[in-house]
Order: C-alpha cells, then sequence, then structure tokens
C-alpha cells in the first residue's frame, strides 16, 4: 500500500464530502421551492484491504465512498393563498400531471395550478392535472317527511384519471318537479264564491281563462304565487288561490270540521297542453289541479282531494274530465302545464314535466281511498271519480272528499287558525340556466362550481398517487417525480382514502427543508473536507521527508 494509498483515502473523504456539500447546497438554494423536498446524503466506507499482521492478518481502509442519496418526503408547512386552484397535500400522496397528447405521468406535491386558455388546469410547466370526472345526479329529489333533499357521502366518480378541463361553464336549466306550499288561511274568513248548488267547486267555477283577469280578488279569500321553471329555464307565476267553502249546511254535517276549496293555476297563455287546441270556450285553460282542503276543529290539516285532467281523449272542459289526480311515487298529487307544447307532454307521464303540489300531506299509499273511515270502497264504487261528482257532493257524504290515504304528515303542513292569512312556507326545486362564477375544492379533491343560478356542481375529484417506495422516485427537476422499476406503480385513488392525505385549497406547501438543520450539516461537512485536506498534506510532507532520505 504504502503512502500513496493514504493519499487516495484522503481524495475519497475530499470527493465525498464534496458531494455532500453539493447536496446540502441543493436543499438550502431550493429553501423556497413550492413542493420541494430535501435530500441527505449517506456514506459509507469503501473496501477495506486484507494485509499481513503479527497476528496474522488484518484489514486497513480505503477510504469513504457516497452509499445513498435519500429524499426527505416529510411534510412541508403551508401557506396560504388567494387562488382556489392553489392545493396542497396534507399527508401522502403526490398529485398526477401528464403532458398534453403524452401516455406518461409525472407526479408532484407542488399545487400551484391554473386553467389555461383552453380550460385545463395546468402546472407551471403546462402539464395537466388529472382526476376522475364526477357523476352528475339528481339533487332535486323529491323530499320524504320533512327532509328537502336526500343525503349522501362521498362522491360518484366515473372512468379513469383524465385531464382536469373545466367545460361546464353553464349550468344547464331544470325543470320544477316540485312545489311547496305551505299557508296558514284564516278560519275567519269569508266564503267569496259561494255557490249553494256546488259549494265544492264554487271556486273552480268562477275561474274564467277568456277574462283579462281569470279571478277577481271578489272570488278568492286568499292566494299565493311562486315561480316556476320550464325544461328551457323560462319562469312562469304558479298560483294557488284559495276560498273557503262557507256554506251553512256543509258546516253544520261537518262536525267542527272546515273545508277550503283550492285551485293552482298559471297564466292561460303558458298552458300549452294540447287538448285545449280545438276547444272554442277554453274557460278553465291554465287551471292545473283543483281540490278541497280539510282541517280538523283545532285548524291542523287532516285530508286533502285533488283533481286533474288525466286523459287527452276527453273534452277539457266538462267536469267528467277532471279525475283524481295522479299520486307520484313520493306521495304527493301532480299535474303538468307542458309550458313548451311539447308532444305526449300534456297528461301526467313519463314524458311529461311533472309537477308535484305539497301542502304538508303525504300519501305512502299512491292510491285514493275516498271512503269513510273503517272503509276502503274504490272511488269509482262511490261515484267520487271526477269532479263532477264533487260539484253535486251530498253533505252526508262529506267524508268522500276525504281522498288521502294519510299515512304521513309534515310537521311543517298547512293550517287553518285564525290569525290571518300568510305563507309560512314556499319552495320549488327548479331553476333557469346560470354561468359559473367561480369553483372551490374541498377536503377530499372534489372541484366544485358554483353557478349564477344558485347551484353548485361537482365537476372533478383530483387524482392522488402513492407509492411503496417513496424514495426510489426518480427527479425530473420542474418539481416532478417520474416512477420506477424500485418505486413500484402508483396506487391512485381519492384524498382521504386508502391512507392518502386530504387537500387544502388555498394552500401551497412549502419546501421542507430547514436551514438550521443544513447549516450544521454544512459545519460538519467543512471540518470534514478540511480534515481531510490535512490528511493529503501531512502525507505530502511524509514522502518529502522520504525523497529526501537520498541526499
Amino acid at each position: 500500500m504504502g503512502l500513496s494509498a493514504s493519499l487516495y483515502s484522503g481524495t475519497s473523504g475530499l470527493k465525498a464530502h464534496g458531494e455532500d456539500m453539493t447536496v446540502i447546497g441543493n436543499n438550502i438554494s431550493n429553501v423556497s421551492t413550492i413542493g420541494f423536498k430535501g435530500s441527505r446524503m449517506y456514506f459509507e466506507d469503501a473496501l477495506s484491504q486484507q494485509i499481513t499482521t503479527a497476528s496474522g492478518s488484518g484489514q486497513v481502509g480505503r477510504g469513504v465512498s457516497v452509499g445513498t442519496v435519500m429524499g426527505d418526503f416529510s411534510q412541508g408547512s403551508l401557506e396560504s393563498t388567494t387562488e382556489a386552484t392553489d392545493l396542497a397535500v396534507g399527508g401522502n400522496g403526490f398529485f398526477m400531471v401528464s403532458p398534453a397528447g403524452q401516455e406518461i405521468n409525472y407526479y408532484t406535491r407542488a399545487g400551484n395550478f391554473r386553467f389555461d386558455e383552453d380550460g385545463y388546469l395546468v402546472n407551471p410547466q403546462g402539464y395537466r392535472l388529472q382526476g376522475w370526472e364526477v357523476q352528475q345526479t339528481n339533487a332535486s329529489a323529491s323530499t320524504t317527511g320533512n327532509t328537502t333533499a336526500p343525503t349522501k357521502s362521498g362522491v360518484q366518480i366515473q372512468g379513469v384519471p383524465q385531464d382536469v378541463k373545466l367545460e361546464n361553464f353553464q349550468s344547464p336549466p331544470q325543470a320544477t318537479a316540485r312545489i311547496d306550499v305551505i299557508v296558514n288561511v284564516d278560519s275567519a274568513s269569508e266564503d267569496k264564491s259561494a255557490y249553494t248548488t256546488s259549494p265544492f267547486t264554487s271556486l273552480f267555477n268562477a275561474y274564467d281563462a277568456g277574462e283579462a283577469s281569470p279571478l277577481t280578488e271578489e272570488s278568492y279569500a286568499y292566494q299565493t304565487t311562486i315561480k316556476v321553471y320550464d325544461e328551457n329555464g323560462s319562469s312562469h307565476n304558479l298560483t294557488v288561490y284559495m276560498d273557503p267553502v262557507g256554506d251553512e249546511n256543509v258546516e253544520s254535517e261537518a262536525g267542527g270540521k272546515k273545508y277550503w276549496e283550492y285551485i293552482v293555476t298559471v297564466p292561460p297563455g303558458d298552458d300549452n297542453r294540447e287538448f285545449w287546441d280545438g276547444v272554442a270556450d277554453p274557460k278553465m285553460k291554465g287551471v292545473l289541479m283543483a281540490g278541497t282542503l280539510t282541517f280538523n276543529a283545532a285548524g291542523e290539516l287532516e285530508n286533502m282531494s285533488a283533481f286533474t285532467i288525466n286523459d287527452t281523449t276527453l273534452p277539457p272542459d266538462t267536469l267528467t274530465s277532471w279525475e283524481p289526480a295522479d299520486i307520484s311515487p313520493t306521495g304527493y298529487p301532480r299535474c303538468t302545464a307542458n309550458f313548451l307544447g311539447t308532444s305526449d307532454g300534456s297528461i301526467v307521464g313519463p314524458l311529461s314535466k311533472n309537477i308535484e303540489i305539497n301542502f304538508g300531506l303525504r300519501n305512502k299509499t299512491t292510491t285514493w281511498d275516498p271512503g269513510p273511515a273503517g272503509q276502503n270502497p274504490e272511488a269509482s264504487d262511490l261515484g267520487l271519480d271526477n269532479l263532477a261528482a264533487l260539484a253535486t257532493l251530498d253533505p252526508s257524504d262529506l267524508a268522500l272528499i276525504n281522498g288521502f290515504d294519510v299515512t304521513d304528515k309534515s310537521a311543517l303542513s298547512s293550517t287553518n287558525y285564525s290569525t290571518g292569512s300568510t305563507t309560512i312556507f314556499q319552495a320549488q326545486d327548479g331553476y333557469t340556466a346560470g354561468f359559473l362564477q367561480n369553483i372551490s375544492v374541498d377536503r377530499d379533491g372534489v372541484i366544485t362550481g358554483r353557478y349564477s343560478n344558485g347551484q353548485v356542481l361537482q365537476l372533478f375529484a383530483v387524482t392522488l398517487a402513492t407509492f411503496n417506495n417513496n424514495y426510489a422516485l426518480y427527479r425530473e427537476g420542474g418539481n416532478l417525480f417520474s416512477e420506477t422499476r424500485s418505486s413500484g406503480p402508483p396506487i391512485t385513488g381519492l384524498a382521504n382514502t386508502g391512507g392518502k392525505g386530504s387537500i387544502a385549497s388555498n394552500s401551497l406547501e412549502q419546501s421542507n427543508v430547514d436551514l438550521a438543520t443544513e447549516f450544521v450539516k454544512m459545519i460538519t461537512t467543512e471540518k470534514g473536507f478540511q480534515a481531510n485536506s490535512k490528511t493529503i498534506t501531512t502525507v505530502d510532507q511524509m514522502l518529502t521527508v522520504l525523497i529526501q532520505l537520498k541526499r
């Protein structure tokens, strides 16, 4: 070996510590790099050489070499920003990005994304963020009891991860499928449409579509109006008129109960049901539903009836054409206006835009039961199978108009208290078209669009990838990693699932480099380099002495 071997040992120390200083310098230079993960160099001793000793044999080291450079994937601190598309991963996982038109993926912790001119969500290099398209669900499902919409957890994704592209800048309109009209009608109200011959259809008979105002204020005790929407997004005024049944004979037979007539109407010009074509005098055009509300002596709603036109072959201008309304699967009577005049859309059916009417009662059996208590006859058996029968109803058969098999009454329902008529609650589930106003990203990585019509649509779910061996990922530069055989394939999924971290919007993950630690490592590396240089200068002096032996 000789003294020359000592020179090589010192040289290896200089080289190794110089490389370590490069790693330290790279960490320090990236102290402000978004999503940067620092590295640390690990040394190992070089292969030792066997030599003969007095005890037999021994080993002499040949210096040092670089064992490995491993990344530090610990969490960096989060910085708040003003951009909703600035994303940070709290915990395990990498964002997936892909160059346009290429079947290759890179992985990054830097979440500074922006939408480009084509609507793609890209990083500073123009690589597109990957995510799943969210399956849109019908958020306007009819209510059950007091609940206004079904609740569900998680998000429904479809397909495979793809480029996140914002194309849905407009929210399509939705036709009204249900209205809630919860009112209190004053029990002291006077009957303004009094017809002793047909007390339960007086309000219906007073309506005349041929007049400038189909119903005058002298014809009803209370009315409430709500805007509804057709499938094209146009709004229409839907008005519910109400009037008490004030005939003394009816009241004397009612056992303290109060009966109110109601009709559900739209402007005659908006009622485009095809059966009105050819009718010489469409007096009832615009009336969608007619019926009665039954209140007990305490003023609580206990039953109702509802009639509408269910058959396009019958003349719509006769009372016999108005049959018991169809009951929806959710238990409410429904009608249709056919605002746009579509074919096969004039009566309740699968092709129609049906509207459920909710006054606070729900029928779970979806069938009418007009018989007295304790009996269950069919409506046709008792003659109450159309509005004409209601018009000629004998006071002794008042129980017939209690058409609902009431098994569910909402806590919020219409009342008949002596406190003045007022609308307590009014709502409908339709809306017009809207334009995208802003987006947000939740902790599960779901990108949600908020539109000018008040709708909130889930658009994409950001894909997160984890690896069995993060330390084997290859650094591509530009805050990007790529997979290797040693890292294993990516395990993709949604945030907050399968051990993956959550996503913070309006945040960026900072570099995880700790300057204090790096400076301490710099000092020790510098001292190691200096000590190895002393080895070389000392060996140089020894060689000088050796050369001078020849003098």
